[in-house]
């Protein structure tokens, strides 16, 4: 049996086993609302005073289900006497309480963890697995569980292997055998959970084992934080919801959930309310809001967290319906902290995410362990294509996207092959291109080297507000066709270069998708091309949207999606639908939309099959405020 067959059935097979402890009375309809509170705050929570304080602030502006309470975090170990004194205390106000541990000696220095090549650390790592499963029937791992040390232990541990070999190897089997294994012996029922935080393309340099570990781990958590994308970690905002999708395969039935934190606040409540209704559009099961403390401090300053586009009304997000007093409890409760946000946040997702189905989408190829374009899918959901990443290649797809982390699989050519044979499209970007020019010669004689074009012009597309840098990707002529192209300027210029480009092999059809030099020109793309990009790539969702860059398309497969918008400023959208439908129907408010009357056809000479719409198609007008969202089904 292949290796990745037997993987997805032990898989399936776990977690049809997995049995989480049981819920109380959830306050939400399709998913649970969590917690977490770290070990220093735990131990704050030996004053009583502070303890119901907290509670009251926390607990009069969002309803939860559970709260995760860490026993360990920078060397420091909750006293137990403490840890049970604020357990009962939570339990006594008819929450779950689970555990948690974070694997840090000093996040301070750089986050520094534990070196799990020194003896005496891999004990005391033993132990804290040890104590929390005494205490908890089921304990989370905050993102810490790699290693970011190469001390002169570490370096003597490596030997001849490569950093990544070493710790991906180092980490797998510290997970069985100081964390999972021994929290079993004290506690044969717990369930060990580990959290996997947010830049998931750089896990494997840091021993993250996203092939292994989540085999023996009982379930596995989701780093949804997308806070500013122009901040270190330069992550879209597309990742909050993309990352879960990509978990959810690489693990099923074992993602139990995301977990969002008060980062991007300070850019305004609508970025954090995104994060949370991104998450939750995932499907996910659970949601933890980071952390119990910043629900208590994280104060309401209307100058900082009030966007100006709330001034436009009609946006999803309402700041100022928010912060009104409101009834709870037969009490009037004042709203004082980013708690309220994340309340009526959740309680309107609620009520849209239980009319969806499973969500779909364009099937991306990422390969185990794999580098390359890092983190380039979420750029592509934040202009209109719905993502759906998997660490396998698929067979039962009409379109397959592969990005230059595809070069990791050695039988990746041949896997081309077999998917354009029996009549398929496989999608490739330029970074793949590069990364395997002589192998792709075998399917198509096309070159993409380190000569670069600074472009502007995409022709009957239209035209990009700024210049940007592209690669040049060279082909016959005849033998390939460019789709769309773009130069400086195109029309009327000299020169020009493809931007998506079209081969075909056997029965099927190769693309070429160029990604600038800068991901962030995607976004600069004129609507024109960014259409023709999204509806030459609508094969599996059977649907796309028209309209500008920063907006998402997320389909499902009962026939309804969600179409959400980030940019500053209102857009003017079209929904494709690539047959006849009568209406779409707004599945919030029950309000029916109409379809739009087609532009008859002119005359496409010197431009090719994409342009215009789908044979049979429907089409449906839109206009989103700004930063809002809409949830519609056919």
């Amino acid at each position: 049996m292949k290796k990745s067959r037997l993987r997805k059935i032990t898989l399936l097979a776990v977690a049809a086993l997995l049995v989480l402890p049981a819920s109380g009375k959830n306050q939400y309809k399709n998913f649970k609302v969590s917690t977490y509170i770290r070990a220093q705050d735990i131990a704050r929570m030996d004053d009583d005073k502070f303890l119901k304080e907290t509670w009251e602030t926390v607990s009069s502006q969002v309803d939860l289900d559970k709260i995760y309470l860490e026993t360990h975090r920078d060397a420091f170990t909750v006293p137990e006497k403490t840890m049970q004194k604020v357990k009962k205390f939570f339990l006594s106000k008819g929450l779950e309480v689970g555990g948690g541990i974070t694997y840090t000696r000093s996040e301070p220095t750089d986050f520094e963890t534990y070196s799990y090549a020194r003896p005496m650390e891999r004990q005391q790592v033993k132990e804290v697995a040890e104590y929390t499963a005494k205490l908890f029937d089921d304990f989370i791992l905050d993102d810490f569980f790699f290693i970011d040390l190469k001390n002169d232990d570490e370096i003597a541990a490596k030997g001849t292997k490569s950093w990544t070999e070493y710790r991906l190897r180092l980490m797998a089997d510290a997970g069985r055998e100081l964390v999972v294994g021994p929290a079993k012996k004290v506690n044969p029922k717990v369930k060990v959970i580990i959290k996997y935080p947010n830049w998931y393309d750089h896990f494997h340099g840091l021993g993250f084992n996203l092939e292994e570990e989540p085999l023996y781990f009982d379930g596995i958590w989701t780093g949804t934080e997308t806070r500013d994308p122009a901040s270190a970690q330069h992550l879209q905002n597309y990742l909050s919801y993309n990352i879960i999708r990509y978990f959810d395969n690489i693990a099923p039935g074992k993602n139990g959930g995301g977990w969002v934190d008060a980062g991007g606040i300070s850019m305004s409540m609508d970025r954090y309310a995104e994060q949370l209704h991104l998450t939750m559009l995932a499907k996910t099961p659970e949601i933890i809001l980071w952390n119990y403390m910043q629900l208590n401090d994280v104060e309401i300053f209307p100058e900082m967290m009030r966007a100006k586009w709330q001034d436009d009304g009609g946006n999803s997000f309402r700041y100022d319906e928010m912060v009104k007093p409101f009834q709870k409890d037969g009490k009037t409760v004042t709203p004082t902290t980013m708690a309220r946000f994340a309340s009526v946040t959740l309680r309107q997702t609620d009520a849209l995410v239980g009319q969806l189905g499973n969500p779909i989408g364009l099937v991306s190829y990422k390969p185990f362990h794999s580098s390359g374009e890092d983190f380039l899918q979420n750029y592509l959901g934040m202009i209109g294509l719905p993502m759906d990443m998997r660490p396998e290649f698929p067979t039962d797809r009409q379109q397959i996207l592969l990005t230059e982390q595809a070069a990791k699989d050695p039988q990746i050519v041949e896997k081309i092959k077999a998917q354009l044979r029996k009549g398929g499209d496989v999608i490739i970007t330029t970074g793949l291109l590069k990364a395997i020019r002589e192998k792709i010669a075998d399917v198509c004689e096309l070159y993409c080297g380190d000569l670069k074009a600074i472009v502007n012009d995409f022709g009957y597309a239209g035209k990009s507000a700024r210049e940007f840098i592209i690669p040049q990707v060279k082909y016959f002529t005849n033998d390939a066709w460019e789709v769309v192209s773009a130069g400086r300027p195109l029309t009327g210029g000299v020169s020009g270069y493809p931007i998506l480009l079209r081969d075909t092999y056997s029965k099927g059809m190769l693309f070429v998708l160029t990604i600038p030099d800068d991901f962030g020109n995607l976004y600069d793309f004129p609507i024109g091309a960014l259409n023709i990009i999204r509806r030459a790539m609508s094969k599996d969702v059977g649907a796309y949207i028209e309209g500008p860059a920063k907006v998402a398309f997320f389909p499902y497969d009962n026939k309804t999606m969600v179409v959400e918008n980030f940019n500053d400023e209102a857009v003017i959208l079209h929904v494709v639908i690539n047959n006849k439908v009568s209406a779409l129907r707004n599945l919030l408010t029950g309000e029916t939309l109409q379809p739009a009357e087609l532009p008859k056809p002119t005359s496409t000479w010197g431009r090719n099959r994409f342009f215009g719409y789908p044979d049979g198609a429907t089409v449906f007008d839109l206009k989103l405020p700004a930063h809002s969202y809409i949830g519609l089904g056919y």
